[in-house]
């Protein structure tokens, strides 16, 4: 399954490591040192002018302007989620 993060980027659902909110992750200096060593490095990829979420894969950062909540439905994660938790007897 491909995950729209806006403007013209599709990404398969199966390279995403992690998606975060931006919002969330930026005061700690865990995180800022970490995109700051990606961003030199070349691994970032921003979409639009302003994001709001952090999406993770195993080659790329992208920094997207889609919200997590809207991220996480479109990638299945939510469902999947819902499904083992079922499955597993968890309530």
């Amino acid at each position: 399954m491909f995950v729209h993060l806006g403007g013209e980027i599709l990404i398969n659902s199966k390279c995403i490591v992690a998606i975060i909110k931006a919002d969330n992750t930026m005061g700690a200096s865990s995180t800022k040192e970490f995109l700051k060593t990606a961003q030199e490095e070349g691994f970032i990829q921003k979409i639009g002018k302003e994001y709001t979420s952090i999406v993770i894969t195993d080659r790329t950062i992208y920094l997207s302007p889609i919200s997590t909540q809207t991220l996480k439905k479109r990638a299945g994660f939510i469902e999947d989620l819902e499904t083992n938790m079922y499955e597993e007897g968890v309530s």
